[in-house]
């Protein structure tokens, strides 16, 4: 992992130089994970942040509170980590000042993904600089994953399928929605374990699956991202689980949908999710080299306009260390695939109060057209008891 991520970083230094950039500051916690290998556990949304301040010709750094240090130097390849604490003199913009030097002309941060308490210190203590975003750059390079990270991406899927077995398994009129959650947590976390070892670099990488489950049931499945509660099955109830925010291992995210119907599946919920699968699958099947982004949802809105649907979804994303990055499988994103590409792919339909149709998977671009990382049936699936 160290060393992927340490020539991801000259590779970045490599097109900053060609592009005549000469500082990045990154912030996104993706960023950090996929340029310096690590990733903070605390967080910034309490003001408490961490950064990585790329130069295009001198080592990078990174700032991090004094009580994540030990923990970030054993994880990063980098060498140059300074400290901050929260009394006294050793401030976090003080080592920011530091790691950045004398005013520049331009200084280039990921604009959509800055917390604001740093925001509002770079507008102050580097007035004069002109602000750039380098998201666009560093996105690029994100776009083709490379051998290494689809294996990862693949151990991910088979923690994923095991999350989906386990959700499957727990369904049963009668049992709440928390129970099926805690059945996910619980499978998934173990299939993880399975991939890692305690030590090197591994040590530092939980197991264990975390998130809130997305689940809805019943007449509420149609309320997208609505979380597991104490609601229990009926019969006939759909039941969907989106492991979107569950679905990932050594930060790689995955899609990863399916709906169940508890006993047996009226009429209507038959419709509406066999066209959300064949729209899927139709979306799946246009995927390979050489097509726009824009024509693999084409392929999905052709199917829900024969079935007499409408969805105002976007066919699918592109997938990596966040949850969302570029290209989107959506109308007037014309990115050409190619291979290495991975995407979630989904089908959905909802209509409000009464019931919805959802699949979702994840996909490897190949020489040829492309290839699943997640895996479970896709047709109607019923409830085990």
């Amino acid at each position: 992992m160290l060393k992927e991520a340490k020539l991801r970083t000259q590779n970045l230094q490599s097109r900053m130089k060609d592009l005549g950039i000469q500082k990045a500051i990154f912030t996104d916690e993706s960023s950090m994970a996929y340029l310096a290998g690590f990733w903070g556990y605390l967080g910034i949304e309490f003001g408490r942040p961490t950064m990585l301040v790329v130069d295009a010709d001198e080592a990078p750094v990174v700032i991090t509170p004094l009580m994540e240090s030990e923990m970030v130097g054993a994880m990063t390849w980098i060498e140059d980590i300074q400290v901050w604490e929260d009394t006294g003199q050793r401030s976090w913009g003080r080592a920011l000042k530091q790691a950045v030097g004398d005013i520049p002309q331009e200084l280039w941060i990921e604009r959509n993904h800055i917390p604001a308490i740093v925001r509002n210190f770079i507008d102050e203590a580097f007035k004069g600089a002109e602000l750039k975003d380098i998201s666009p750059i560093l996105g690029e390079m994100r776009m083709i994953k490379t051998p290494f990270e689809i294996e990862i991406m693949m151990q991910a899927g088979h923690i994923a399928g095991a999350m989906m077995e386990a959700a499957h398994g727990s369904l049963a009129e009668g049992r709440q929605e928390y129970e099926s959650a805690l059945a996910v947590i619980d499978a998934g976390s173990r299939k993880a374990a399975s991939f890692l070892t305690d030590s090197g670099w591994e040590r530092f990488v939980s197991p264990m699956i975390h998130n809130l489950q997305i689940l809805q049931s019943g007449a509420h499945s149609s309320m997208v991202h609505r979380r597991a509660s104490v609601k229990m099955y009926e019969k006939f109830d759909p039941v969907y689980f989106c492991f979107c925010n569950m679905a990932q291992f050594k930060q790689y995210k995955l899609g990863f949908d399916r709906m169940f119907h508890i006993g047996d599946v009226t009429d209507q919920a038959r419709d509406v999710q066999e066209a959300a699968i064949e729209a899927q699958q139709a979306a799946v099947a246009s995927i390979r080299p050489g097509i726009r982004a824009e024509e693999v949802a084409q392929a999905a809105n052709e199917v829900y306009r024969m079935r007499g649907y409408e969805t105002g979804y976007r066919t699918g994303r592109s997938i990596g260390v966040s949850y969302l990055e570029a290209p989107e499988l959506k109308e007037g994103d014309k990115t050409i695939l190619q291979p290495g590409m991975t995407f979630a792919v989904d089908g959905g339909i909802s209509i409000d109060g009464v019931a919805a149709g959802r699949i979702g998977d994840s996909v490897v671009v190949t020489q040829t057209a492309c290839d699943y990382i997640t895996n479970y049936p896709r047709e109607i699936l019923l409830s085990m008891d």
